[in-house]
């Protein structure tokens, strides 16, 4: 199979997980709205795990596929991608002021979660365990536990997520529950489609699935990301957003790298080490930019714009740099 049509293959996937994100979640909220489940428990299940499923089903099946090079690399772009590109461009466009106290916790296990990994990968060289998987599965679930439980008990803290036409009439329950399937479905078939196209491109380019799901894959998944983001700040919600962008961070380091390394031990090579020691300062610099001055000026939004360029651009011309 030709790399054009292997090309072709991985847009429609990507473009097929996006709009099947999308759906999944519209729907799920549907029903969780009928069910009467309250909406702060659906923005920090429902919609950040919804927006992470294609990150999810890429690594999921890369895993299952033996490629577990990819689904590092899937998860440690997506992550770098959130915190510099997209919060940087957001930064950079809508500036906005950032009350730490609410979310500081969560700052401190994204960024212990990233430290862990990297220490994992430190000790074991070649490759991370499968207990450790385990680990960041049990990690993810009590942090969801304490966070559902302190939200509910005191839903006045949580910033409101931005809605759009929630005047509408909500679709019937039987509808949402079928649109739910569907997209459910097709988030399956378009991670499939993605990482069978993308290992095939990496194969015939002769670069390694590390390149391909640091780039075109990590991107392309966090797309539903970059445009809720966007929305948030556009609509004066820039702390909702930052929460969103940490929540997604913590879901993919946790969740998404946790049952891929329970399928199978997650190898990776020095250069893989380097992203994850990236990612980790990455997550470091965010939080020290958070808490000077109360808020993410438009200076350090570029900042992080031209770090993540230069990052992109080291990996590109050195793809096996340590």
């Amino acid at each position: 199979m030709g790399i054009l049509l292997n090309a072709v293959l991985l847009v429609a996937g990507l473009v097929i997980l996006v709009k099947s994100a999308d759906i999944f979640v519209n729907s799920s909220v549907a029903i969780a709205k009928h069910l009467k489940i309250p909406k702060v428990v659906i923005g920090l299940t429902i919609v950040a795990m919804g927006t992470s499923a294609p990150e999810v089903v890429i690594s999921v099946s890369a895993a299952l596929g033996g490629s577990s090079q990819l689904a590092m690399a899937n998860v440690t772009g997506s992550n770098i991608f959130n915190m510099l590109f997209i919060v940087g461009l957001c930064t950079f466009i809508f500036p906005f002021y950032v009350k730490l106290n609410r979310i500081s916790r969560d700052f401190w296990v994204c960024l212990l979660s990233t430290a862990v990994v990297l220490v994992l990968m430190i000790i074991f060289a070649d490759y991370i365990p499968q207990w450790g998987g385990a680990l960041l599965l049990v990690g993810f679930s009590v942090y969801m536990f304490l966070l559902i439980r302190k939200t509910i008990k005191d839903k006045a803290n949580f910033p409101e997520e931005p809605v759009e036409n929630d005047d509408k009439k909500p679709k019937p329950l039987w509808l949402s529950i079928i649109l739910t399937l569907i997209g459910a479905g097709l988030i399956v078939g378009g991670g499939q489609l993605t990482v069978f196209s993308a290992s095939n491109i990496a194969e015939a380019l002769g670069v390694s699935e590390r390149i391909i799901g640091l780039t075109i894959v990590s991107m392309g998944t966090s797309l539903p990301e970059l445009v809720t983001t966007l929305v948030a700040c556009k609509k004066n919600e820039g702390e909702f957003a930052l929460g969103f962008i940490i929540g997604s961070c913590l879901f993919n380091l946790m969740f998404v790298l946790g049952i891929a390394g329970v399928i199978t031990p997650l190898s990776f090579d020095a250069s893989m080490l380097f992203d994850m020691a990236m990612l980790t300062a990455t997550t470091a610099l965010f939080f020290l930019f958070c808490k000077t001055g109360g808020r993410l000026a438009r200076a350090e939004g570029l900042i992080m714009v031209v770090l993540f360029t230069a990052y992109m651009t080291f990996v590109l011309i050195n793809p096996a740099a340590a």
